[in-house]
């Protein structure tokens, strides 16, 4: 079975200790959220789960066939229109030319990019037009397993619901395994199948939530009273520092 198996990280930079005996399984059809606040390592951890990083001290066993990621910037190519930067993953996989850019114009589509926007390149677009297209490259190679470094943070509600409620779709498929980081506990909620709470200096995990309704049935009422209700923890108030009262 396809799974992510983290065993005993820990991770340093220079003198300084930034992770600290992280232990976590992400399973074949699961979410997994690590949420904290800035600074506390969860970037770090990402991008020593996708490789991108590398491991120091502990293990990472990646048994799924296939990853994508994408990140909280765009990060398009600027000499590059909207489906020449779609279709990289596909070309690079050694798709044909003809085929990697129709399926690209299909996903763009279901991204909710025009045609007009096709021929356009990321100086032409907005901030939301980019990270669409950023989503699209990422998916349009069918991925495992996606990799999100906080892609929703800079996007307005609606477009942030949107691009939420396509991954929620491909979840309820099982068409998808998703490992991302965010401050955000109301997007964790509404995405996650589990959530780790990363507390900071070093960053290490002090508690792990569990969701058991669906993601497609969880809907505005229970995110706001989930969130309510975890906001009451005192975990989740030491590590972000609330006070509450």
């Amino acid at each position: 079975m396809e799974r992510l198996e983290v065993k005993n990280l820990n991770h340093h930079f220079g003198f300084a200790e930034i992770l600290k005996d992280i232990n976590f399984t992400l399973n074949k059809g699961e979410v997994l959220s690590i949420v904290g606040p800035s600074g506390g390592g969860k970037t770090t951890l990402l991008h020593l789960c996708a490789d991108l990083l590398d491991v120091e001290e502990g293990s990472i066993i990646n048994t799924f066939e296939s990853s994508a990621f994408a990140f909280q910037e765009a990060r398009l190519l600027p000499w590059k229109n909207v489906i020449d930067n779609i279709s990289l993953g596909l070309l690079a996989k050694g798709e044909k030319k003809s085929e990697a850019i129709k399926k690209s114009q299909e996903i763009a589509l279901r991204f909710g990019l025009d045609k007009d926007d096709f021929d356009k390149f990321p100086k032409d677009l907005s901030g939301g037009m980019k990270q669409r297209v950023s989503f699209a490259r990422a998916l349009v190679v069918k991925p495992s397993l996606l990799f999100l470094d906080e892609p929703f943070s800079a996007l307005d509600i609606g477009l942030k619901k949107e691009l939420q409620a396509i991954l929620i779709d491909m979840i309820s498929k099982k068409e998808i395994s998703i490992l991302f980081i965010t401050h955000d506990l109301m997007e964790a909620i509404r995405l996650s199948d589990e959530m780790l709470l990363l507390k900071a200096d070093p960053g290490h995990i002090v508690k792990k939530f569990r969701f058991d309704v669906v993601q497609d049935q969880r809907n505005d009422k229970y995110v706001y009273g989930k969130s309510a209700e975890i906001l009451q923890d005192e975990e989740i108030i030491n590590t972000f520092e609330l006070e509450l009262k």
